[in-house]
């Protein structure tokens, strides 16, 4: 069976369409007979349908106070549900309107099938008009389900520090179409979740500890162990710097200019910058207190004199 919101929208107005003449040729036809009728046969027919009527009203009373206290259950059940899992209370307050506007919309087509009225025209104008509304809120919708996969798979939360879509920062809030992130200069980017659910994501929060690293130079000729003696002392002066992982020294490269030692420590995450600049501080003040040089680059120039003798015989 085909779903009707894989119907064109044409022919999904064309279906509307003949739905309505279908009905107006039904009641057209009815009155005609009637119009030729005894009356007692009217009475008759009449005292039939409302006898008929009445037993249908009646059941689709009993169907609607059973539907509703079905519908109030099962809202509990999924609430309970959804409190045990710890959904996202966004999240949480979306299911639960679907699940309510969801559970009365089927009731009220049952209801209206049982009294008798001809449901394949609701069903037609719903779909149309969930149809009309998808293709108008395509980009809307597509930045919604972001957001739903976002609050169930927590890919970060509310106070993780993440860097995406080119910006980085502090998330503040966590909303059903867009994040917002406050960046370390203080400004509000609101990001869709449509990007963020189908992008890279780096969150800086996640783990409970990071590792910094660290390049420093040295001249050539300065003492490779005098300089990786004086890191590490300040490495162990430093209690937010963690033992296990041991911190890491090593010779790294023999540069054009310097020679670099490479400098790898573990803190937790919320010291990461404190450290990392401390340290940074520390090293150039220590280094010139031992006599360790930190080089730069340069280009030393030597110009050879020539007689005047070669200069005239280039000329």
């Amino acid at each position: 069976m085909i779903s009707p919101l894989a119907i064109p929208p044409l022919a999904q107005a064309t279906t509307v369409e003949s739905a309505t003449d279908s009905t107006l040729t039904h009641v057209e036809k009815h009155i005609n007979e009637l119009a030729h009728m005894p009356v007692q046969d009217i009475i008759d027919n009449l005292t039939t349908w409302v006898v008929t009527f009445g037993k249908n009203l009646l059941l689709a009373i009993a169907v609607y106070l059973i539907g509703r206290w079905l519908i109030r259950h099962l809202k509990k059940l999924v609430r309970r549900i959804l409190e045990k899992r710890q959904v996202d209370p966004s999240l949480s307050s979306f299911i639960m309107s679907l699940t309510k506007i969801t559970l009365s919309l089927f009731l009220i087509i049952v209801i209206i099938g049982i009294l008798g009225i001809d449901t394949t025209s609701f069903v037609a104008v719903f779909a149309s008009a969930g149809l009309a509304v998808g293709m108008a809120l395509s980009g809307t919708l597509q930045n919604f389900a972001g957001g739903v996969m976002i609050l169930i798979f927590k890919p970060y939360k509310v106070g993780d520090t993440i860097e995406a879509q080119g910006y980085s920062g502090v998330v503040k809030e966590i909303q059903l179409i867009s994040t917002i992130i406050n960046t370390p200069d203080n400004k509000t980017i609101m990001i869709p979740n449509g990007s963020l659910s189908t992008g890279i994501i780096n969150n800086y929060s996640r783990e409970g500890r990071r590792r910094v690293e660290w390049t420093f130079g040295i001249a050539y000729g300065d003492s490779y162990d005098l300089a990786r003696e004086t890191i590490m002392s300040l490495i162990q002066a430093d209690p937010r710097i963690q033992t296990d992982p041991a911190p890491f020294i090593a010779l790294k490269e023999l540069a054009d200019s310097s020679v670099n030692l490479v400098v790898r420590v573990w803190v937790e995450t919320n010291d990461y910058w404190s450290v990392y600049f401390d340290l940074n501080e520390k090293v150039y003040k220590v280094f010139a207190q031992k006599g360790l040089s930190i080089p730069f680059p340069q280009m030393d120039v030597y110009v050879h004199p020539t007689s005047e003798a070669t200069v005239s015989s280039g000329q």
